[in-house]
């Protein structure tokens, strides 16, 4: 089976008809020209092939543990920033929302998904031009700034109408953010470390969940009418200015792609590179020029395995929407605003828990299925629990199984995204915004509902999240039946469109041991 350079900058990277295509005409970034690009032999860069086995684990250990410190800590705290300003309307409501613009439950409800909705258009057309102009340290906290100025602003609405207009112009910033993430994520790991790195990452959401309840009630008991102003408003000031703050620190801490990056040695770099081409058996991102916004988007919409993981993270996500709205249904508990809001903290912390531990336990051994699925009888066992009883303690035991039953696999789920559809790199970048886009359409949907009407038990809302995470674990069977076939044609010698068969590749894992799927 031939490997020929392709004729256009659109086929770089692409596999078509069972033949694996690389361009021949590697082209570094202007400031980096003297990074070495591999060519169609495939061979290590030199002073990657110079490296002994010892000291090639060795510097890679060193290499991996740089990254991680200067990555993982600013996404991480940009993505608390991220969930908090847009989940932070849940806890303004048990500090006077509601109440002072005089909402009415549907209102309230409308005002909450309304978010969605810009941020669903905006997610696919933002990883495509990330993936295009590769400057990552550039965009993510320019989007940052002004997510942060708008959920500000929010302090400022006095109306219904105002409020839904703050809220929809959130969401189309704030959707570049997760899937731009993802994907940067996953141009800088091997498949193997992905799903430890992406339970850190959306640990931000949960720890924002935890802080929300914990800044919300000193908030509301603190400043609640200071300088003639409700606890709500004072909520939106606080966490924009912080979010802010945060944007412009992350300029001087967040590198871009591992080819572009400066702040990396020579050997780091050669290494950074080859490690991923290595892992995959196709090169990553090379530059802007080789980025082509609709052929990525074509080949993503063309491979049904997107389809599956979309129906997968859609029921996940449906199914998580009770996050939205967990002040609310931790408030039929009976108890206080600042008690209520105090209560929502002991899932999240669980539940940050339960997913390191899973995550790392699913990297340690390759394995996918088992930890995205095992988390969500766990999930169905607690909204049947609550729907079931009106008694206090039975309802907070499944509110505290809710959260960690949802989000332990959830994260997983998100890792085999970029396990199963790794490259080209354009490729993976639509795919993952198109997934994650199409699966927070369920949050337009889902608050409808929570009214506060159908609390204590919320018997609809729990119905509908058992079949939807049925439905999940259904959809991760489908997957592993699919991925188990392709990589039994893949034992066999066989093609198969998206990976790289054995001996056409690189040298390593992918040519000694053949690309195979995370299962």
């Amino acid at each position: 089976m031939a490997v020929t350079a392709p004729q256009d900058d659109q086929a770089a990277g692409a596999h078509i008809d069972g033949d694996v295509k690389f361009s021949s005409d590697r082209v570094s970034e202007t400031s980096l020209k003297n990074v070495p690009t591999t060519t169609s032999n495939r061979q290590p860069p030199p002073l990657v092939k110079d490296l002994s086995s010892d000291e090639r684990q060795r510097l890679e250990l060193a290499l991996v543990r740089k990254i991680d410190l200067r990555l993982l800590p600013m996404i991480t705290l940009m993505y608390i920033m991220n969930y908090l300003d847009r989940n932070n309307i849940a806890a303004a409501r048990l500090a006077g929302l509601e109440e002072e613009l005089k909402l009415t439950s549907t209102q309230y409800l409308t005002a909450l998904s309304i978010l969605f909705v810009g941020y669903i258009l905006m997610q696919v057309p933002s990883n495509l031009f990330l993936n295009k102009i590769g400057k990552p340290a550039l965009y993510l906290p320019t989007v940052m700034i002004a997510w942060g100025v708008i959920s500000g602003a929010t302090a400022s609405v006095q109306s219904y109408g105002g409020l839904v207009g703050v809220r929809f112009c959130l969401g189309f910033v704030e959707a570049a953010y997760f899937p731009g993430c993802l994907f940067f994520l996953s141009a800088w790991y091997t498949r193997k470390e992905l799903g430890f790195r992406t339970a850190i990452l959306y640990s931000g959401s949960l720890l924002s969940g935890a802080f929300s309840g914990l800044i919300s009630a000193g908030i509301t008991n603190g400043l609640d009418g200071s300088r003639n102003l409700r606890a709500w408003r004072w909520l939106f000031i606080i966490e924009g200015v912080i979010t802010v703050v945060i944007a412009v620190a992350a300029y001087f801490v967040l590198p871009d792609f591992p080819r572009t990056t400066t702040w990396l040695t020579e050997n780091e770099r050669q290494l950074a590179v080859w490690r991923l081409d290595e892992d995959i058996g196709e090169d990553d991102w090379i530059n802007s020029q080789k980025q082509s916004f609709f052929y990525g988007m074509k080949l993503a919409f063309l491979d049904v395995k997107m389809y599956i993981l979309m129906v997968l993270v859609f029921c996940f996500a449906a199914t998580g929407t009770v996050t939205n709205l967990f002040p609310t249904v931790v408030k039929t508990l009976g108890y206080s605003n600042i008690v209520s809001l105090l209560l929502t903290v002991p899932p999240y912390i669980l539940a940050i828990i339960t997913t390191f531990l899973n995550a790392w336990h699913a990297d340690r051994t390759g394995e996918r299925y088992f930890h995205i699925t095992l988390p969500l009888y766990f999930a169905v066992f607690a909204f049947i629990l609550a729907a079931a009883t009106t008694a206090t303690a039975p309802r907070y035991v499944a509110m505290m199984f809710m959260v960690p039953g949802i989000y332990t696999g959830y994260v997983v789920a998100f890792a085999w995204i970029s396990n199963t559809l790794p490259r080209p790199p354009a490729k993976r970048a639509a795919a993952l915004a198109a997934i994650n886009a199409v699966s927070n359409s369920a949050a337009i949907y889902a608050s409808y509902m929570y009214p506060e009407s159908a609390g204590p038990r919320f018997i609809v809302a729990m119905s509908v999240n058992c079949t939807t995470a049925f439905i999940a674990i259904c959809s991760a069977t489908v997957l592993r039946i699919v991925l188990m076939r392709l990589n039994k044609q893949l034992d066999e010698g066989k093609s198969v469109k998206g990976a790289i068969a054995a001996g056409e590749a690189v040298p390593g894992d992918a040519t000694e041991n053949g690309f195979r799927f995370v299962l």
